[in-house]
C-alpha cells in the first residue's frame, strides 16, 4: 500500500460528447472523420503540413511563447521540417487549474510522441493558455485534499466583468497559496512552492501567474506554453478574426442549421447562439466586448492589429489557421462544442479542426488507499454519494435487526400477493400494488435510520470517508475536476509524471490505432 497508483477512467461527458468521444458514425456529420490507424494519421498530419509548406508560422507567434527553452526548442525544430502540432488549452485557473490542465497537457505530448513513432512525421505539442477568457468563476478557485477532507479555495480577482484574465489581478491570495502549499505535504518540492509562490502575487495578473506556472511545470517536459492575450498572438491571429466579422452573417447561419440539426437528433448544442452578435470580441483596455453583426463589416475595417478575440466557438478554428494543428486534446464540454466548431469552419472555407478525447484518470496516492484498504472501499464504490457507508454500517447494525427486515419485505410480498389475487373492479390490483410500495418505502426509510445512527456512532468510518471522497470524489465531482494539479506534483514529483505519462502514452497508442475505447 506504499506505491502511488493511476487509473485510467472513461471520460464521461453529455451524450453528444460521447459521440465524439467514441468517433461514433451517427456524430461524422458534427465531428468528421477521425484517423484511424498509422497510415490515415499520416495523410492527415501531410495534409495539415502541406497547408503551411513555406510560411515560417512559428516567427509571429515566438513572443507569445517566453523565454526559449527545451519546450520552444522542439517546437522550432517542427516548424522547420515542416511537421505538425498537437494542441490542448485551457482557462487560468488559481494555482495553476485543476488536475486535468496537466491531463490535457500530457496528452497532446503523448499524442505527439505516436505520431511522429507511428508515421515519420515530426511533431510536438502546445498548449493553448487561454489568458483572454473572461471565466472568473474558475480563475478565482481552487481546491486541495487535506487531513480533514477536500478544502475549497478562493482569491478575490480584481477587475471588472468582461475584463479578460490577461489584465485581471490576483489580489491577496496569500492565504490561498499557502494552503495549496500545506495540502502538498512535510517536503515538496521546493522549486514548484518557489514558482508558485513568485507566480501567485497581489499585482499579477490571472493570466500571467497561469502560465508562468505552467511553464515552470511543463517547460521540462517539451510542452510549450502559448499566451492567448499576448499582442503578438492577437495580431497575428487579426486577419482570421477580421475574416470572421466578414462572414458573420454567413456563420451565424452555418451555426442555427448545426444548432438545429443537433436538436432534432435529440441534442443540446454546447453553446448557445446569442442573436445578433458575432463570435468576435472587440478589446479595449482588456475589456471584451461581442461584436454585433450589424456592426461586424465596419469593425471588420477597423480594428486595431491587436484589438480582436475569438470566442469558444471561434478559438479552435483560430489555432488551427495559425499552427499547423493536426488534432487537439479535449474534455468532455470541448467536444461537445467542436460539434458546432465545423459549422464555423464550413462558413469560413476553412478545414474543420480535429477534436481527440484527452486521457481520463483518478490519482490514488498511497495515504489515501490504505485508508481505503481498513475498511475495503474501492474506487467504483465512490460514484454514489452514499453507497460506500451504508455498505459498510450494514456489518455494524445487529444483525438480528436486518434479517427482521428482511422478514419483513418478505412478509408483505407474500401477504400483499395473496390479496392482489383478490382484486376486484373496485379494488384493483393496482391499488395493491401501491400499497406494498408504500410500505416497502416506509420499511427501506426505517432501515436507513438504523443505518445512519450506526455510521454516526462509528466516528473512524465517517472520517475515513471525508478524507477518502475528499481525495478522490472531492463534493462529487471527479478528482481530476476539482482538485489542483500542484499538490500531486509538489509532493509526487517525478514518480508521478513517468505513471501519467505512462497512462497517457497507451491512451495515444489507442487514439493512433482507432480504438477509442478508454476503460
Amino acid at each position: 500500500m506504499n506505491d502511488l497508483r493511476v487509473v485510467t477512467e472513461r471520460l464521461g461527458g453529455s451524450p453528444l460528447a460521447a459521440l465524439g468521444i467514441a468517433a461514433d458514425p451517427r456524430g461524422t456529420g458534427w465531428f468528421g472523420v477521425a484517423p484511424a490507424g498509422a497510415a490515415a494519421w499520416a495523410a492527415r498530419a501531410r495534409d495539415v503540413g502541406a497547408r503551411f509548406a513555406g510560411h515560417d508560422w512559428l516567427a509571429a507567434l515566438r513572443p507569445a511563447l517566453g523565454p526559449a527553452g527545451p519546450a520552444t526548442d522542439r517546437l522550432e525544430g517542427v516548424a522547420r521540417a515542416g511537421g505538425v502540432v498537437v494542441t490542448t488549452g485551457q482557462q487560468p485557473g488559481l494555482a495553476g487549474g485543476p488536475l486535468y490542465t496537466l491531463h490535457k497537457a500530457l496528452t497532446a505530448r503523448a499524442l505527439a510522441a505516436a505520431i511522429e513513432d507511428a508515421c515519420g512525421i515530426p511533431a510536438a505539442p502546445l498548449f493553448w493558455a487561454a489568458t483572454d477568457d473572461a471565466d472568473i468563476d474558475e480563475a478565482r478557485r481552487a481546491a486541495v485534499a487535506g487531513p480533514d477532507g477536500v478544502e475549497w479555495l478562493e482569491g478575490p480577482v480584481h477587475g471588472a466583468e468582461g475584463d479578460a484574465m490577461g489584465v485581471r489581478t490576483l489580489g491577496d491570495v496569500v492565504a490561498a497559496v499557502e494552503a495549496v502549499v500545506r495540502a502538498a505535504g512535510r517536503a515538496p518540492d521546493p522549486v514548484l512552492v518557489r514558482a508558485l509562490r513568485e507566480s501567485h502575487v497581489a499585482d499579477a495578473t490571472v493570466g500571467g501567474a497561469f502560465v508562468a506556472l505552467l511553464r515552470e511545470l511543463l517547460g521540462p517536459l517539451g510542452i510549450p506554453v502559448l499566451d492567448a492575450f499576448h499582442p503578438a498572438l492577437r495580431t497575428a491571429a487579426s486577419p482570421h478574426l477580421r475574416r470572421a466579422l466578414e462572414r458573420g452573417e454567413a456563420v451565424a447561419a452555418s451555426l442555427r442549421a448545426r444548432d438545429a440539426s443537433l436538436a432534432a437528433a435529440g441534442h443540446e448544442p454546447q453553446v448557445r447562439e446569442v442573436p445578433g452578435l458575432s463570435l468576435v470580441f472587440a478589446i479595449d483596455g482588456g475589456h471584451k466586448r461581442r461584436i454585433p453583426l450589424a456592426d461586424a463589416p465596419r469593425r471588420a475595417r477597423e480594428a486595431s492589429p491587436d484589438g480582436l478575440a475569438a470566442n469558444v466557438l471561434l478559438r479552435p478554428l483560430l489555432e488551427s489557421l495559425l499552427v499547423p494543428t493536426v488534432a487537439y486534446a479535449a474534455g468532455p464540454g470541448e467536444t461537445s462544442y467542436f460539434a458546432q466548431v465545423g459549422a464555423v469552419a464550413s462558413a469560413m472555407e476553412a478545414p474543420a479542426p480535429l477534436a481527440v478525447p484527452r486521457w481520463s484518470g483518478t490519482i490514488v496516492e498511497p495515504h489515501v488507499a490504505r485508508m481505503m484498504a481498513t475498511r475495503g472501499i474501492a474506487l467504483g464504490e465512490l460514484e454514489d454519494p452514499h453507497a460506500a457507508e451504508a455498505m459498510r454500517a450494514r456489518t455494524l447494525v445487529d444483525p438480528k435487526v436486518l434479517a427482521a427486515f428482511a422478514r419483513l419485505r418478505a412478509c408483505l410480498d407474500e401477504e400483499l400477493a395473496a390479496i392482489a389475487a383478490a382484486a376486484t373492479p373496485e379494488v384493483p390490483a393496482r391499488s395493491v400494488e401501491g400499497t406494498r410500495l408504500q410500505l416497502h418505502g416506509r420499511a427501506d426509510r426505517l432501515e436507513r435510520r438504523f443505518l445512519a445512527a450506526a455510521r454516526r456512532n462509528d466516528t473512524e468510518l465517517v472520517r475515513i470517508m471525508r478524507v477518502v471522497r475528499g481525495a478522490l470524489r472531492p463534493g462529487g465531482l471527479r478528482q481530476e475536476r476539482a482538485l489542483a494539479w500542484w499538490p500531486f506534483v509538489a509532493r509526487h514529483g517525478e514518480a508521478l509524471v513517468r505513471q501519467l505519462a505512462e497512462a497517457t502514452g497507451a491512451h495515444a497508442g489507442r487514439l493512433i490505432a482507432g480504438t477509442r475505447d478508454q476503460a
